[in-house]
């Protein structure tokens, strides 16, 4: 699996340097920047097991859809298949248990507030100018 501080898969000329800070700060703070098959124009953002697609494209970094859970090169949605939890990629099924749950939870309000975050920091700053 390659990360943002390994093989340069991103340009990194392509962002802005915002965008490089807050990929920075994701890193810093124990995410993964990954490639994710099939979806080249997004950066995979995983920890834990759980990735979550984000848009570079823009001023800001947005979250694409909905994270999931890392199944191979790609991404295990989570859904409800026979009255229970579990996350799906294609004939691929991993039970969503009550832990796995919880952790699904802490990645994505974790990766939502650092994005938020860098949001805010955005419109600060364009409401000063």
């Amino acid at each position: 699996m390659t990360t943002l501080s390994g093989d340069a898969w991103i340009k990194l000329v392509d962002f802005t340097p915002r965008q490089i800070a807050i990929l920075q700060r994701l890193v810093e703070a124990g995410f993964e920047i990954v490639p994710v098959e099939r979806a080249e124009s997004y950066l995979g953002v995983t920890q834990g097991g759980f990735i979550a697609l984000v848009d570079p494209s823009g001023a800001r970094l947005r979250l694409y859809g909905q994270a999931g859970y890392r199944m191979g090169e790609g991404i295990g949605m989570l859904v409800e298949r026979g009255g229970r939890r579990v996350f799906v990629r294609h004939e691929q099924m991993v039970d969503a248990t009550p832990e796995l749950l919880a952790a699904y939870d802490q990645f994505r309000s974790e990766l939502r507030a650092m994005l938020d975050s860098e949001a805010a920091s955005v419109n600060v700053a364009s409401e000063r100018r």
